[in-house]
């Protein structure tokens, strides 16, 4: 297998990491998928990207659902809250022969993608990438990420250890680009892994809004973090996977980093709470398990949604 083209469907922060190594790839017919307002705003403004070396204005082919249907290769890249929101345009774009990545945090976007398209078509994945959006003094949006930390996409066949055909030809696309691609044997527990590490390290920080150090410097801090990932692993246990406690250092990020959810809470946006703890809670339910550290942890994140909205005056 190889592939010849790839679409994109979301260009914020992961989109833009395939927007920065893929545009200017020279075998690939590359595009971002949009429509509408965003379509016409996409061509006109393009996406800003700063790779920590320079700040780079991307202009993609952008392209409508329509437009893009039959590409080889799609990735997935919108925020969960929008998941459900853009099931059709992914029904339209998607053929028999399309490969599928959804590039969502959380342990349920690709179930939920298997409801418009057929489940063999999609290749389990997850993203580890350090990005940030913020606005310039201009009002425009610029995406931020070190490319030379190594990160990038990690793929798996669910339910198979073996690198498949189309796992191969993945990473000989981005194996020419600033984008890293890694197969992993077990996928689901990585995921599982993955989710764990947002959970208990993303989540605690929002509430508290304080910078990721202080997970080294506040025994109550990190009190709260292991009894989060207590319950992931024990709601894990009881789906049968065997969740890894996640073990950050103090210099894995940097020592003010803010991550996704509480850059979210700052910048007045809803966040991906749902994706984390709405589904730990609903997977906690079915299997009788309480999760009352989630169940809180929830709640708050949702009180803070509703004070950036004006709701307490």
């Amino acid at each position: 297998m190889k592939i010849k083209s790839a679409a994109v469907l979301g260009a914020g922060a992961v989109g833009a990491y395939f927007v920065y190594g893929l545009t200017d790839h020279k075998n690939l017919d590359f595009c971002v998928i949009a429509d509408g307002a965003r379509k016409e705003r996409l061509e006109r403004d393009g996406i800003t990207i700063d790779d920590r070396k320079q700040v780079r204005t991307f202009r993609p082919v952008i392209r409508t659902p329509e437009e893009a249907r039959g590409v080889d290769l799609l990735l997935i890249a919108v925020k969960y809250t929008a998941l459900e929101s853009v099931l059709e345009d992914i029904r339209k774009i998607v053929t028999p022969d399309t490969v599928v990545l959804s590039l969502l945090n959380g342990i349920d976007s690709e179930e939920k993608v298997a409801a418009v398209v057929d489940p063999s078509q999609i290749v389990y994945s997850l993203m580890r990438i350090s990005s940030e959006r913020r606005k310039r003094e201009d009002g425009k949006e610029v995406i931020s990420f070190n490319p030379d930390l190594g990160w990038g996409v990690y793929l798996g066949e669910k339910g198979s250890r073996k690198k498949s055909g189309r796992i191969r030809a993945i990473e000989e696309l981005l194996a020419d680009t600033p984008c890293g691609a890694f197969f992993v044997e077990d996928i689901l527990r990585d995921q599982w892994a993955k989710y764990a590490s947002n959970i208990c390290y993303n989540l605690p920080q929002a509430i508290l809004d304080l910078p990721y150090r202080a997970y080294f410097d506040s025994e109550h801090v990190e009190y709260i973090r292991r009894k989060m990932f207590e319950e992931v692993r024990t709601v894990g246990a009881a789906y049968g996977i065997d969740v890894p406690e996640p073990i950050l250092y103090r210099d894995t990020c940097a020592e003010d980093a803010r991550f996704s959810t509480l850059q979210d809470l700052d910048a007045g946006r809803h966040t991906e709470v749902d994706m984390f703890l709405g589904v730990l809670m609903e997977k906690a339910a079915a299997a009788g398990i309480e999760v009352p550290w989630a169940e809180f942890a929830y709640h708050a994140i949702k009180a803070l949604e509703e004070k950036n909205d004006g709701r307490f005056g």
